[in-house]
């Protein structure tokens, strides 16, 4: 193994034809070691690791802070700049003890009995997709059609957002994590999102309804901490999920022997979603910051180095998963970190599990015929710089 292996530029680009495969620059870090160096701009010494075992170590460790005033952008020099903490409520970006005061009061209400209650709402939003596909007869685009509707509506209902409003909040919550929007249109879309969720907090607040927020309002988490816990909730309960459904759905259209499996024997769903969530790890990296000198992997991670953590380079690590490079929906290597490990694993990660172990088999039971309407390198990506990986638009088609 060698150490003084190093990765130049991050976001790397995919391998043209290869949208379900890792960068292969950082492929090929991994082939030099589990952790390479990464010189981020401006001299601030910094680090990538691409071995599951170690994204897996840091994920535990305490040593290493999520805090977002801590961390450093891995393509622009932001020295002599002075980054603020995260906002209150926006726990992601935040350590012990302020991380758990606002991820404690949700931990109830996203327990795997509790989001297993809601199997028949989301089989019902999901029939109603699939029969207005039916209905308007193919082309379809699957992401507007199917994969982006059906985890906006459910988290808008358990968090409380009145139907009518789920366009407007899905169009701006893209705006600002599609990577594509320029600077000033995702400020604009970030602080239009958060003066509709104040609103929303204060409605709830004066007239509480049966949902998450409004059950949220019944403590002493402040205003402004509810906005920020919303945000984060809104977000990840919905994008993660909707590039999940649709690059999920591509990968399945690439490797038909999958498809064909998945279709005959609906029981392979549960193995299915965790294959698919191995495989794809759309959301791609994180970081972390050494608060101490740690050792990790024989290499000295210096305090106040920054490290990113490859999670689609992990979930392929050959020395944790046979053939990683292969879609298996029978695999049975499980345990990968497409939510992540530790304090910050996903709170939303068993919604997630129920809505795509409904959708997916659902959709291939619906359109047997179910194809891609266009060659596969014309299917539109979402670039490296999303926060979260997956396509633009999926065009398929079926016998009708």
């Amino acid at each position: 193994m060698t150490m003084e292996h190093t990765v130049t530029a991050m976001p790397a680009a995919r391998q043209p034809g290869c949208p379900f495969d890792p960068p292969a620059e950082l492929i090929d870090a991994r082939r030099h070691g589990p952790i390479s160096r990464y010189p981020f701009p401006g001299g601030h010494p910094g680090w990538l690791v691409t071995g599951y075992d170690l994204v897996k170590a840091v994920l535990a460790d305490s040593r290493f802070s999520s805090r977002k005033e801590l961390m450093r952008h891995p393509s622009i020099d932001l020295a002599g700049f002075e980054i603020p903490p995260a906002p209150p409520g926006e726990f992601l970006l935040m350590d012990e003890p302020q991380h758990s005061r606002y991820r404690k009061p949700l931990v109830g209400k996203f327990t795997a009995r509790r989001m297993r209650l809601l199997t028949e709402r989301i089989e019902q939003i999901t029939a109603d997709h699939l029969d207005a596909m039916a209905k308007a007869g193919p082309p379809a685009d699957l992401v507007t059609a199917f994969a982006k509707p059906i985890p906006a509506i459910v988290i808008c209902e358990l968090l409380g957002v009145p139907y009518e409003d789920r366009g407007s909040f899905q169009e701006q919550i893209e705006t600002f994590l599609s990577g594509e929007a320029s600077d000033e249109d995702q400020i604009a879309a970030y602080t239009a999102t958060q003066h509709y969720l104040a609103e929303l907090v204060a409605t709830k607040r004066a007239d509480p309804t049966d949902d998450v927020l409004s059950d949220l309002t019944d403590s002493d988490l402040t205003d402004e901490e509810l906005k920020g816990m919303s945000l984060i909730l809104l977000a990840a309960g919905f994008d993660t999920t909707a590039n999940t459904l649709a690059l999920g759905t591509f990968a399945l259209l690439r490797n038909p022997a999958q498809l064909a499996a998945l279709r005959a024997d609906p029981a392979l769903a549960d193995q299915a979603v965790e294959e698919l969530l191995r495989y794809l790890s759309v959301a791609k990296t994180f970081m972390r910051t050494a608060l101490e000198d740690v050792e990790l992997g024989g290499t000295i991670i210096e305090a106040g180095s920054t490290v990113i953590l490859s999670y689609h380079t992990a979930n392929r690590d050959p020395e944790r998963f046979s053939d990683p490079h292969v879609l298996d929906i029978r695999r049975q290597d499980g345990g990968h970190l497409a939510f992540g490990h530790g304090i910050h694993q996903c709170l939303g990660q068993q919604l997630a599990r129920v809505e795509m172990r409904v959708a997916f088999p659902a959709l291939v039971r619906r359109f047997p015929t179910l194809r891609l309407a266009v060659p596969a390198d014309e299917v539109a990506l979402r670039p490296e710089t999303a926060d979260v990986f997956g396509v633009k638009s999926l065009p398929v088609a079926w016998d009708a």
